[in-house]
């Protein structure tokens, strides 16, 4: 599971310096006003002011997210998995910590299903929008096929839908904010999880040497490759390519 994050595309990029934004603005004002000024250089103008307000918002967005991850801290682990014996921080432990800090910085969250590029899945969106104007939208691809651990069905597709929206909404919340999560007495708090790049690494070993999943997370208590903490990463790569080695 991926998480991908979409933006709209935009003009071509032009650094404007922060003091020199509003006289530029300014003029840009002054000459669409001004009925002489001729319609194709109007348009040029509103198409850089188009994209000096874009980049504003980009940077504001980029500076507030930097300050409310500063403030985030890990959450503890409040839920069990009964399937992979892991412990996990549920949505509402999640929201509760982090929800009165993206707030305070300026964030609002919307969460949205649309269809997914696999089949028996369900596409998860998170659009992430600031109060400067700047939104960007992250998504998720969670299995709904209502399959357990071991392959068998155990739960309706109705069921397994709605489960699978419940995941999404969980794994977005964490990883748009780089959420780090442990035990309740913050053991497995202390250490850090492995990177994107690297749960993208193991990914593919686990794909192209064609392991378990489920017996993977399960082996690691863990629930999810992302939950996997830094200090396991190179276990991780030597248990599978030992397995790559056997076949």
């Amino acid at each position: 599971m991926t998480l991908v994050e979409r933006s709209q595309p935009t003009v071509m990029q032009i650094p404007v310096p922060a003091s020199e934004t509003a006289a530029i603005l300014a003029v840009i004002e002054r000459a669409a006003r001004d009925p002489s000024v001729d319609i194709d250089k109007l348009k040029e103008l509103l198409v850089i002011r188009a994209q000096i307000e874009e980049q504003g918002a980009k940077r504001a967005f980029a500076t507030a997210m930097t300050q409310a991850q500063t403030e985030m801290r890990a959450v503890a682990a409040d839920a069990t998995n009964s399937q992979t014996k892991s412990k996990y921080a549920s949505y509402f432990a999640l929201d509760k910590a982090l929800r009165p800090l993206y707030t305070k910085h300026g964030f609002s969250l919307s969460f949205n299903t649309g269809k997914a590029d696999v089949p028996e899945y369900v596409r998860v969106i998170c659009d992430v929008s600031h109060d400067d104007g700047r939104t960007k939208e992250y998504h998720i691809d969670m299995p709904a096929d209502g399959k357990g651990a071991k392959g068998g069905d155990v739960m309706t597709k109705t069921h397994a839908t709605g489960s699978a929206v419940s995941y999404g909404m969980r794994y977005l919340l964490k990883m748009i904010f780089n959420i780090a999560v442990g035990d309740d007495d913050g053991n497995a708090a202390s250490g850090e999880t492995v990177t994107q790049a690297q749960a993208d690494a193991i990914k593919c070993l686990i794909a192209e040497v064609a392991v378990d999943l489920p017996k993977f997370l399960k082996y690691f208590k863990i629930e999810s490759i992302e939950d996997l903490q830094a200090k396991q990463y190179q276990r991780a790569v030597d248990a599978i390519e030992s397995k790559r080695a056997k076949k």
